[in-house]
């Protein structure tokens, strides 16, 4: 059961109460999630990634990367991450006028939310449906802190946030990738799926580089990237990186790409990004990327260019070099 059909249910049940003409918000919603018995002309969606703004755009919804006003009531849905869970709280609890609304999957660990927030403040009787939780809490003064440490400093002085891919550490796939990067990039770079900036970071050591776009759909990991990668020749996109239109043909490509959804593995999101590239990447460019060694990738890179190897590897990831893309049509 998704959230949207938790909620449902505790309006129907009255432990949840629309206000009457007032705005609401909901952050953190997954595209896929149904919020129709919201009312849309009144209701504003806090999404940080792309696909998600994207998914709920496309059908008339509000989105914003961060709240714009204040609200009646707010909808927080619970991240995988407990830290980026309990920021959301910390968020709604300064935007809202009215009481909060934690909705979320016991696998993403609605419990331990629940559990920060009886110590925080007032919570509901939880309702318990389809493997999850929803509850409401008015929170007390102590909830400010779970906001405080949205920023973390890491001891290679690179800086991430919770819930951002790798935010205890370089990811070791990425690390290996930059050790395998020729002296000479190009002038024109792309980092498909940048995360928090530290393949870019290493690109950006190439002098030939003139530009060098950064696309991530995690706002927040973008966020960091911009404190992280202060090149002036770094440009920062807010995008889907499997649907990003590069301004002009790429002579390289960089990539990491992530190969899950949620909790889900799907290559599919992995092949995606290799898709993309190609479509970006000028006749002559070349794509270099890691991935972990079990991924069905091989086969796709065949399809979509004209020259690929294997050019290292560990006992978790293989890199790859792809060259002569078969499918430059932008």
């Amino acid at each position: 059961m998704s959230a949207g059909a938790r909620l449902r249910i505790a309006l129907e049940q009255g432990l949840v109460v629309l206000p009457q003409g007032a705005r609401i918000a909901v952050i953190g919603p997954v595209a896929g999630t149904d919020l129709s018995m919201l009312p849309q002309e009144r209701c504003d969606l806090i999404s940080t990634f792309r696909p998600d703004t994207d998914y709920y755009e496309a059908q008339g919804w509000t989105c914003h990367a961060a709240p714009q006003k204040r609200y009646a009531l707010v909808v927080v849905i619970v991240a995988r991450a407990k830290a980026l869970s309990l920021a959301r709280v910390a968020q709604a609890a300064e935007i809202c006028d009215g009481p909060i609304v934690v909705d979320g999957a016991k696998t993403d660990g609605v419990e331990a939310v629940l559990k920060a927030c009886r110590v925080a403040g007032e919570t509901g009787a939880p309702l318990s449906k389809g493997h999850g939780k929803i509850f409401t809490f008015v929170p007390g003064p102590d909830v400010s802190h779970w906001g405080a440490g949205a920023w973390t400093g890491m001891a290679n002085s690179y800086v991430t946030a919770p819930g951002v891919f790798s935010s205890d550490g370089v990811d070791p796939a990425s690390a290996l990738l930059a050790s395998h990067l020729p002296p000479s990039l190009g002038a024109q770079v792309a980092d498909l799926g940048a995360g928090w900036g530290y393949l870019s970071a290493q690109a950006l050591s190439r002098t030939d580089v003139s530009e060098l776009h950064l696309v991530e759909a995690d706002h927040a990991a973008l966020d960091c990237a911009r404190q992280n990668v202060t090149d002036p020749r770094a440009i920062f996109h807010w995008a889907d990186a499997t649907r990003w239109q590069a301004p002009k043909p790429l002579d390289t490509v960089v990539m990491n790409p992530p190969f899950h959804i949620g909790r889900s593995g799907d290559p599919a999101l992995g092949l995606a990004f290799i898709a993309n590239a190609a479509r970006q990447l000028a006749p002559r460019g070349i794509l270099y990327m890691v991935a972990n060694r079990h991924l069905p990738y091989e086969a796709d890179l065949h399809r979509l260019f004209g020259k690929v190897d294997s050019v290292g590897h560990d006992p978790r990831f293989k890199i790859f070099v792809a060259s002569r893309p078969t499918r430059t049509a932008r």
